[in-house]
């Protein structure tokens, strides 16, 4: 598959107006290979489709050689490689404050979090956690992974320990940008784990968490090769990610039609922002 995810993204046109449940997050953008979620339509694990709807505590799973790229509703988008475990549990958007948080469990697997512009409008409520780790996040680009190969990569990081890593549990998290620029400051992330908060504010600089109740190692300026081992299982050849382009930040949509005004979409369901039509 040669054409990159970030135009994939054409999917995000399925961004307008209808009436479902405000559980409704977002929509599959990108679906390569063998991906399995549960959706309100069918609570059994099933293969996941472009367009289909994304809903608070929906299971998502992929495969050997997968890759899933999901929009929200504000327009934060995630990608998530091979054997990964991944959900939504947190969704708050307000339309007419152009506010948003969002809340993601990763279980296993890496991924690529790219806050949606209404996030950077609530700074520090939207966040991401691993078996070890809770990662708040301030507008910005963030990868992870979970599982071995957070120690494959942290074993080619000079100085960075994994002897008595949990192969299960492990988690590399690096700030991937953008930096700040003339309009507005960078972003910044926090993680904390084991007690310990580190505060990463510089792209390019990560934390490993090698275990539970650890503290984070770092942080430490993630080497070339480690980004490229850390991007290279999110990506196949060819292909790049959302905010790996000349704007590093910005993601990559094509111009979407305004979501209608309306109530905050919430995680207790009620009245809440429309969901995309699908």
């Amino acid at each position: 598959m040669t054409r990159t995810l970030g135009l994939a993204l054409l999917a995000s046109a399925a961004f307008t107006a209808s009436t479902a449940s405000a559980q409704t997050v977002g929509v599959n953008a990108a679906v390569v290979n063998d991906v399995r979620m549960t959706t309100q339509a069918n609570a059994t694990l099933h293969k996941a489709v472009v367009r289909e709807r994304v809903s608070l505590g929906n299971d998502i799973l992929t495969g050997k050689g997968s890759r899933l790229q999901v929009v929200l509703l504000d327009h934060t988008s995630f990608t998530v490689g091979a054997n990964a475990r991944i959900k939504v549990d947190r969704f708050v958007y307000d339309p007419n404050r152009n506010s948003s948080a969002v809340g993601l469990s990763v279980g296993r697997g890496a991924f690529r979090f790219m806050s949606g512009r209404p996030t950077h409008n609530a700074p520090g409520q939207s966040s991401i956690r691993t078996p070890v780790a809770s990662i708040g996040i301030r507008g910005t680009i963030v990868d992870g992974v979970v599982g071995p190969d957070a120690i494959a990569i942290a074993r080619t990081q000079p100085g960075v320990p994994t002897a008595g890593s949990d192969p299960e549990t492990a988690s590399l998290i690096l700030l991937r940008g953008p930096g700040a620029s003339a309009n507005e400051p960078g972003g910044a992330i926090d993680v904390t784990a084991g007690g310990k908060t580190v505060a990463l504010d510089t792209p390019g600089l990560a934390v490993f968490v090698p275990r539970p109740g650890a503290e984070p190692i770092g942080p430490f300026m993630l080497t070339p090769r480690g980004s490229q081992m850390l991007i290279g299982l999110l990506t196949t050849p060819g292909q790049t990610l959302p905010g790996d382009g000349p704007d590093r930040g910005e993601s990559p949509l094509p111009p979407v039609r305004q979501l209608p005004r309306g109530n905050p979409v919430n995680p207790a369901g009620g009245p809440g922002g429309e969901p995309p039509r699908i």
